[in-house]
């Protein structure tokens, strides 16, 4: 298929149809301009026939492995466990890995290696987090420190391996509770649901290592609120977001709609924002 310029379309495959991949599904079967959705791989394909035979261009759906075949970008919405095997058939093909489970990645950091090898690509959007291209840009120049704050609801933090280590119980909590101070690295081990915020803020600013996060189990709020604040040679900025959880507490409901901007750009005749 080639679209108004003539240019073919970019086929997007997409791994996980839970909160996340239905939004980016529906959002190209109504129409992304370039793009097309081509496959979708599933743990349960029966589970997601309903929704598949209800798009107007239904995709194929297919084994991890094969998704580099069918696709020129391979969207992960899938549990960061699954990232290496999501990311690495699709990079080593020359082809664009959108991921969503952004904390995962750094404990398979190669896989940019291999991208850079083979020319693929990887690409982190934007998620949760407002104001991502200051970071950017700010990062051309010198950022001094960057410090995050994350307050969630207590359903969205429950399971995460540092409060299951830790056995620390947020079920019956009356006032904001401090789980973690630390850097932005041991935040992603800590809470690999919770904090992708948190890591793709310190990759475009300055590191995993560098990127001071502090996390509190908050019983007074309903959204999932992050403050940001960056000091750095060029400005000294500070933001703060507050994001609605969608169907899975976890998840901001803005994480599905930052994938579906990011398609968007990919062929976009007009950008905007770096």
């Amino acid at each position: 298929m080639t679209d108004q310029r003539g240019q073919s379309e970019l086929r997007v495959a997409i791994v996980g149809l839970g909160s996340i991949g239905t939004k980016i599904a529906t959002a190209l079967d109504h129409g992304i301009e370039g793009l097309a959705l081509s496959a979708v791989a599933v743990r349960d394909p029966a589970k997601h026939q309903a929704f598949l035979d209800g798009l107007r261009r239904p995709p194929q759906v297919l084994p991890l492995d094969q998704l580099g075949d069918a696709a020129d970008i391979v969207v992960e919405c899938a549990p960061s466990s699954q990232l290496r095997a999501i990311v690495e058939p699709a990079v080593k093909r020359g082809k664009a890995a959108v991921v969503v489970s952004v904390g995962g990645l750094l404990d398979n950091f190669d896989l940019v290696d291999l991208a850079r090898a083979n020319g693929g690509r990887i690409l982190v959007p934007t998620g949760a987090l407002i104001g991502l291209d200051a970071v950017n840009a700010a990062a051309v120049g010198t950022i001094h420190s960057v410090k995050m704050v994350t307050r969630k609801p207590i359903d969205g933090l429950k399971g995460a391996p540092f409060i299951v280590k830790n056995d620390i119980d947020i079920d019956n909590l009356r006032e904001p509770l401090k789980l973690f101070e630390g850097t932005a690295r041991e935040a992603a081990k800590g809470f690999p649901a919770n904090l992708n915020v948190a890591v793709a803020l310190s990759l475009a600013g300055v590191g995993p290592d560098r990127t001071m996060v502090q996390i509190w189990a908050d019983p007074t709020v309903t959204r999932n609120v992050h403050r940001i604040e960056v000091e750095a040679d060029s400005a000294r900025f500070s933001m703060s977001i507050e994001n609605i959880p969608s169907d899975n507490p976890k998840t901001g409901l803005i994480t599905a709609l930052s994938v579906i901007a990011l398609l968007r750009k990919q062929r976009a005749t007009l950008c905007v924002g770096t």
